[in-house]
């Protein structure tokens, strides 16, 4: 199993930062991202948490090695779920692959939430952990160090993408609040 674990600050508030969340795909960072499906949406009307549950489609460029030996597609289905807490301000999105889930999961956690010492900050952490099945034992580590790579790659390029994203979500806010 391999870990990847991450932190920033958005200079925006919570509200914000959640909000353009929504807005995230397509980016022109992140072609590799085809389709966003809601597929579930509940809020709860205790606690006003609203849950999603969406299927993300990607296309994923993997070495033509890896493909030959693991006999992979390059459209790849991840399955995501989101709660917003808007009393405690915390976003969580939980995502795990479909595809291939036997030879390799990728179990990513990402968090946006207030910032405790400074309202007009947002949060951000991401994990993930990198397990390959026993079907590749014998070259599990290698599928692991590759896969945290490409893992590493598409966080960094989607973090850059979500910041242009966030900066037009937050000029077209404030340009709607100015008339």
């Amino acid at each position: 199993m391999k870990l990847y674990k991450t932190t920033l600050e958005y200079n925006y508030a919570w509200s914000l930062v959640s909000a353009a969340n929504w807005q995230k795909y397509p980016n022109e960072n992140c072609p590799h991202v085809r389709h966003v499906d809601v597929l579930n949406r509940t809020i709860d009307p205790d606690t006003g948490i609203l849950t999603t549950e969406r299927l993300i489609t990607v296309e994923q460029h993997i070495p033509k090695i890896i493909k030959k030996i693991l006999g992979c597609e390059l459209t790849q289905y991840v399955r995501e779920i989101s709660t917003i807490d808007p009393n405690q301000k915390i976003l969580t999105m939980e995502s795990i692959n479909l595809t291939m889930a036997n030879l390799l999961t990728c179990d990513e956690t990402i968090i946006y939430q207030e910032h405790p010492e400074d309202r007009n900050k947002t949060q951000f952490t991401q994990q993930a952990a990198i397990s390959a099945g026993s079907y590749v034992s014998r070259w599990g580590s290698l599928l692991e160090d590759f896969s945290l790579r490409r893992f590493q790659q598409n966080a960094e390029v989607g973090r850059e993408g979500f910041n242009k994203v966030l900066e037009r979500f937050v000029a077209r806010t404030r340009e709607q609040t100015q008339n």
